[in-house]
């Protein structure tokens, strides 16, 4: 029998609290496995697993102690992963804990970190303020933050001639401050792009008819590449907006990367382009290679978006253990300051200034033809994390 987003080869790592001996080294994994973000908690957790497993060679034994994990569900409330994340460091006297899925639940636990004074390294929640003006010294971020997607997305568009951007974006926090990463990425390092026309539409919109004539009319007159940057969660307005033929104007949408089920919805756009934090073909390493075969291997699919961050938190926890030479706090914040560990897509390295992993992110295109439901997208270019520069928001 198949055990869904349990690691067969990794179940003697997930033990309880109860039956982890004081010798283990425990590790909390706190995620939203309910709710609408369940699917991402779902892959951080299999990913996390699959990370373990690989990093201890199977035996889910690391410097000689053995690899515990607890899994909490914070159903996505705030309240409740505060709570999780005191139990986990208190009751439960974990050594390191990994968490979580919604970014307003992600910052609830950071003051618990500090005043438990325990690592927490956040997977996957990309709120800037994680790393930003709420960060504290015992925070670390795997995960990617808004800024570095807006980079990301920046670094896709062309770097000479006119270009003119309108951006759709959900009207609340996330697109608000996606869109202003976007402008302030631009401006940093496209100079030859403006964004001339913001939308926001309610994060519940099915009729995107009249945001779209709004977009259309915003760049249907100006000279270049016209561009609707799309910055979304959920279910995906692409379809929407593309039916309404933006062609015709000479504009092209720039949809950004998202978990494989969203992108599936660009194959009938070919040539489309954007950026993306992880696809599962782009990577070329060992590490990548292995977590691709046992990921297909085990559920019948490559590895997704959040698959992939859920093994580099893996990764980060073990290397800082290894090269802190235990769990002591201090120690583990010295060795993590500036440590450049392996995951699926390469080195990441977490900046000394706020402790954000700096990494890579992909230029793609959509393909054509592709072979299967998941194949996807080209790679277009590797955006390498110097061509990032995403600015420092903690006031350290």
């Amino acid at each position: 029998m198949r055990l869904p987003y349990v690691m067969a080869g990794a179940l003697a790592g997930l033990l309880t609290a109860g039956t982890a001996s004081a010798a283990d080294l425990k590790i909390a994994l706190i995620a939203g496995k309910t709710g609408p973000l369940e699917a991402y908690a779902k892959q951080t957790e299999a990913g996390f697993m699959l990370g373990l497993e690989y990093l201890t060679k199977g035996t889910m034994t690391w410097q000689g102690r053995k690899v515990s994990v607890i899994v909490k569900d914070d159903q996505l409330k705030a309240d409740l992963a505060k709570t999780l994340l005191e139990q986990a460091y208190n009751d439960d006297k974990v050594d390191i804990a990994i968490g979580t899925t919604s970014s307003a639940a992600a910052l609830a636990m950071l003051p618990v970190a500090e005043e438990s004074g325990k690592v927490l390294i956040v997977e996957p929640a990309v709120a800037d303020a994680i790393t930003g003006d709420k960060w504290n010294r015992f925070i670390f971020r795997t995960g990617r933050n808004s800024t570095q997607d807006a980079y990301a997305a920046a670094a896709a568009v062309p770097e000479t001639g006119d270009v003119t951007i309108a951006t759709l974006a959900q009207d609340y926090a996330f697109g608000k401050d996606g869109v202003a990463a976007l402008k302030s990425a631009l401006a940093a390092i496209r100079p030859n792009a403006k964004v001339a026309f913001e939308e926001y539409a309610p994060q519940n919109t099915t009729d995107f008819t009249a945001s779209a004539q709004r977009l259309f009319d915003a760049l249907k007159d100006k000279p270049g590449r016209k561009i609707i940057e799309i910055i979304w969660a959920g279910p995906h307005p692409l379809p929407k907006i593309a039916d309404l033929k933006p062609e015709r104007y000479g504009i092209e949408i720039a949809p950004g990367g998202n978990i494989l089920p969203v992108m599936k919805l660009y194959k009938n756009y070919p040539g489309m382009e954007g950026a993306v934090y992880y696809y599962a073909d782009f990577p070329k390493n060992p590490m990548n290679d292995w977590f691709v075969a046992e990921h297909k291997k085990r559920y019948g699919t490559p590895p997704d978006f959040f698959t992939a961050g859920g093994f580099s938190a893996a990764s980060a926890a073990l290397t800082a253990v290894e090269k802190a030479g235990g769990t002591d706090t201090e120690k583990l914040i010295a060795a993590m300051e500036g440590m450049t560990f392996e995951t699926p897509k390469g080195p990441m390295t977490f900046r000394k200034d706020d402790h954000q992993a700096l990494q890579v992110m992909y230029h793609f295109k959509v393909k054509a033809n592709g072979k299967d439901e998941n194949d996807l997208l080209d790679l277009v270019a590797t955006i390498p994390a110097e061509k990032l520069p995403i600015p420092v928001r903690n006031k350290r």
